[in-house]
């Protein structure tokens, strides 16, 4: 939300899209009645960060987009070496704003069951329009721009995923990519 509300009220000049932003946000979640084993831990915490990625394109490109924005994410995921699966979530699964929706999960051997660890989404005009994020078309009538939403990683599920998945004999083996970050390859 807070991305998205820089362009309040904004008309985009159409040579600026896509538009493109990342952000590291923390997120709250409450969720009444919640108990038991599968909130436990890492599982569903009320307080988490991820990294977002966002944009805000042309109504023509937004779901060619929505696959490159798919597709970045499923290449995070196989930098760290972590086996996921794609979903193409149902009309009954979406959120009420989004137009179509596809969730990453990363398999967890330990609860038996896969966790969403990324979701991102092609909201089509539902937050321009309450925006009023515009921009002038070939005949020059303003039209509302779509906009995209993604959870890159939810990151206590892929320190998980990575805990998880790379246990060794010897310790915890550190992916690849992440040594240069970490400055050590191995957790003992």
């Amino acid at each position: 939300v807070p991305i998205t509300n820089m362009y309040r009220d904004v008309i985009v000049d159409p040579k600026q899209l896509p538009i493109k932003h990342v952000g590291f946000t923390p997120c709250f979640r409450r969720e009444a009645g919640s108990w038991g084993a599968h909130v436990r831990g890492l599982n569903r915490l009320h307080q988490f960060d991820k990294v977002e990625i966002v944009q805000i394109q042309h109504p023509d490109k937004s779901y060619e987009a929505l696959k490159e924005m798919c597709a970045y994410v499923q290449g995070l995921l196989e930098k760290l070496g972590l086996q996921y699966r794609v979903l193409n979530l149902c009309g009954g699964d979406l959120g009420f704003t989004a137009a179509q929706t596809f969730d990453m999960e990363v398999y967890s051997a330990a609860q038996e069951k896969w966790l969403e660890v990324s979701s991102v989404s092609n909201f089509e005009t539902f937050q321009a329009n309450r925006l009023k994020l515009r921009f002038k078309n070939e005949d020059k009538r303003t039209q509302l721009c779509h906009t995209l939403n993604g959870s890159a990683l939810a990151l206590p599920r892929i320190l998980a995923a990575i805990l998880e998945n790379n246990q060794t004999e010897e310790g915890i083996k550190i992916p690849e990519v992440l040594v240069p970050y970490t400055g050590f390859d191995m957790i003992n």
